[in-house]
């Protein structure tokens, strides 16, 4: 039994401070989130045994653990031989030994309805306690499609990336119980033009040399990376093992990025000299082939912002139930519960569009397939420009405490922009849109169905919509992509809610999100159900 901490000391005793939070259920005290996943027809019990794990104390102090002891690099061994390794803290591979057993990166491909949606359910929890760890893990779901391009590629590497297992060996694949993928393309000069990248591929037999830096390679401890490189025939997707048999390939690691957040994982630059590599797809389709990860990646970092937004509100909710001032509990002050009444709406609308789009990553159907395309793109870029706010905001609540690091508020705070950057910013999703809607009409037509199947439930949303449609009869040219995707994700989310939430909620978001009945500061708001809204924070 564990000693209460002493709240009486020599100078004063300890008052009006929240307790601990001890260990809380992320599942069984989400009711949202268990609202959207039956409807998403996600998996119950491989949620609730994971959300039942991560949210014990001890699970989050594996998260703490991984981020103030971050990953350090080893390039030479004692006598000067060449390892180029990263070391992490044992925490580290104890959470990547929890979520990999779960099936993190596995349930999506086992042939079970509601593979990507329960998975989508698992990145928003997991996010919640420690986010470094789920970027190898995100890469290697988001490989599996991928893959798909080479038969024998995939026969090797499939279960392997599929298994509930964990293996941090360095051994070749094929020796291994379990393998992680991750993903090498940007490079200094072109960043997001991954079409200008400079590294070049030699033919080798059956096999391919690569030469060249890339600037930024995430989880650089994978088994092997994805990466592009210019091939005679032009711009390529390769495999590139991180171990060969009786040898390390060579991939040299130049050294770690010192980054704002995202500790625990080990993000590196790296150069390719004479590594040996597997060709993936056709000679010059590298984008193709590349772009079935890159649109797998693109759920996560939809789903993790809901995650962030939730853990930073729980954090701030728990904090104004227990505390008090002037006289009275910050949650019972009318202007703190429109502050965060107002917040959740942003959570709530997050979690719910991204399950929408996870739903449909796990239907087969032509329809639901463009829907994916068009509703992941929309979902990462209005989470994303909300959870930075969210998240801020929730850390106000706190004072100054919520910007020491004995709270997560700080982790949370260092990670909110990171989904928003990774996997195209702002400007490339935007464009992405635009370049959707042009090229693929039946996009275009699901996600006009999409937002007519609230209409003639809400005067407000119908007004909204019709506005939309007038100031955008056709895509609307490139300097207005960022109103015209900033609008439509937010009737997309309301068509939603209005469907699928309660009263409550639909009408406070549309009445502050789409009707102009609020200011540009959060909690600059009036008329919502404060009671309703913050009783769905559980």
């Amino acid at each position: 039994m564990t000693s209460k901490a002493r709240h009486t000391l020599p100078t004063h005793s300890v008052l009006n401070q929240p307790p601990e939070r001890g260990d809380f259920d992320l599942w069984a005290s989400d009711p949202v989130l268990q609202d959207v996943t039956n409807v998403a027809g996600g998996r119950i019990a491989p949620l609730a045994a994971y959300g039942e794990t991560l949210g014990r104390a001890e699970t989050r102090e594996l998260g703490r653990d991984a981020n103030r002891h971050p990953p350090e690099l080893r390039l030479f061994d004692p006598g000067g031989r060449r390892l180029d390794e990263v070391r992490f803290h044992p925490a580290y591979h104890q959470l990547m030994h929890l979520s990999q057993s779960a099936g993190y990166a596995a349930l999506p491909w086992d042939g079970q309805p509601g593979g990507h949606a329960t998975h989508a359910a698992m990145i928003y929890m997991a996010s919640q306690i420690e986010p470094g760890h789920c970027c190898p893990l995100t890469m290697t779901y988001a490989a599996i499609p991928a893959l798909a391009a080479h038969e024998g590629i995939a026969a090797v590497w499939r279960p392997k990336l599929t298994a509930h297992t964990y293996d941090p060996t360095t051994k070749p694949v094929t020796e291994k119980t379990s393998a992680t993928l991750g993903m090498a393309m940007t490079e200094k000069q072109g960043g997001s033009d991954v079409r200008a990248n400079s590294t070049i591929a030699t033919r080798d037999g059956d096999h391919w040399r690569l030469r060249g830096h890339k600037w930024f390679c995430s989880a650089p401890m994978s088994d092997g990376f994805l990466t592009l490189a210019q091939a005679p025939g032009g711009l390529t997707c390769f495999l590139v093992p991180r171990w060969l048999e009786g040898d390390r390939n060579a991939i040299h690691l130049m050294r770690l990025k010192d980054k704002l957040g995202n500790h625990a994982n080990a993000s590196s630059e790296i150069e390719y000299h004479d590594a040996l590599a597997l060709q993936l797809g056709d000679e010059g389709a590298g984008v193709r082939t590349i772009l079935e990860m890159v649109h797998h990646t693109r759920l996560d970092t939809a789903m993790a912002p809901a995650g962030l937004m939730r853990a930073a509100l729980t954090e701030a909710h728990h904090w104004v139930t227990h505390r008090s001032a002037f006289q009275r509990r910050l949650i019972d002050q009318p202007l703190m519960r429109a502050v965060l009444a107002d917040l959740a709406l942003d959570w709530e609308g997050a979690l719910t569009l991204g399950m929408r789009v996870a739903q449909a990553f796990d239907s087969p159907s032509p329809e639901d397939r463009a829907f994916a395309r068009i509703g992941v793109a929309l979902a990462k870029f209005l989470n994303n420009k909300r959870c930075p706010i969210v998240t801020v905001e929730a850390m106000e609540v706190l004072g100054g405490m919520g910007y020491v690091e004995d709270t997560p508020l700080p982790l949370i705070y260092r990670e909110a922009p990171l989904n928003g950057i990774w996997e195209g910013s702002g400007n490339v999703i935007c464009l992405d849109i635009l370049r959707t809607l042009a090229r693929d009409p039946l996009a275009a037509e699901i996600l006009q169905a999409e937002l007519n199947a609230a209409k003639g439930t809400d005067r407000t949303y119908d007004a909204a919509l019709n506005a939309h449609h007038d100031r955008w009869p056709a895509v609307p040219p490139e300097a207005e992509a960022r109103w015209f995707a900033e609008r439509t994700a937010l009737l997309l989310a309301a068509s939603q809610l209005l469907r699928h939430a309660p009263g409550a909620v639909a009408d406070g978001f549309i009445a502050t999100r789409l009707s102009g009945d609020s200011g540009r500061i959060p909690g600059s708001v009036t008329g919502l159900d404060t009671d309703a809204i913050l009783g769905r924070l559980g």
